[in-house]
C-alpha cells in the first residue's frame, strides 16, 4: 500500500462556531453536506454515498472546536481526518480547517472533494 501524505486546507466561513459544530459532529448535521446519509452507533459513524458505505470511528471531539475521525479501514495506520473550527482572536473571523490524508496522486482529487463539500456546507448554512 502506498504511503499517504497529510494535507491541510482552510475555508473561511460565515457562521458561529456552535452552529458549525452541529454540522460537523452530528449524524444529522453531517448528512446535510458531507454524505448522503450518516448514522452512528456510539462512536462508530457510518457514512453512506450513493449506496456505498464507509465506517469511521470518532477518535476525539471538543465542543464547538473540532472532530477527528479515523476510517475503520485505516485503523492500523496513523491516518485520520479532522475538521476544526478556528476563530481569529482579533477579527473573530471563523474558518474551517481540514486535515486529511491521500496518496500522492490523489491529493488534488481529495482537495477538490473537500472544496465541493465545504461549498455544500456553506449553502446549507446560507453563508455563500
Amino acid at each position: 500500500m502506498e504511503e499517504k501524505i497529510k494535507y491541510e486546507m482552510e475555508f473561511p466561513i460565515h457562521a458561529s462556531p456552535s452552529l458549525l459544530y452541529q454540522y460537523i459532529s452530528t449524524p444529522s448535521g453531517l448528512s446535510e453536506w458531507y454524505a448522503d446519509n450518516v448514522n452512528s452507533r456510539g462512536e462508530i459513524f457510518t457514512f453512506i454515498w450513493e449506496g456505498s458505505e464507509e465506517k469511521a470511528k470518532l477518535v476525539s471531539k471538543k465542543s464547538d472546536e473540532r472532530v477527528k475521525f479515523k476510517w475503520l479501514d485505516d485503523e492500523d495506520t496513523p491516518y485520520f481526518f479532522e475538521i476544526r473550527i478556528q476563530v481569529d482572536d482579533i477579527t473573530k473571523d471563523v474558518s474551517i480547517m481540514i486535515t486529511d490524508y491521500a496518496e500522492e496522486d490523489e491529493i488534488d482529487e481529495g482537495k477538490m472533494l473537500w472544496e465541493n463539500m465545504i461549498s455544500d456546507l456553506k449553502q446549507v448554512l446560507g453563508s455563500v
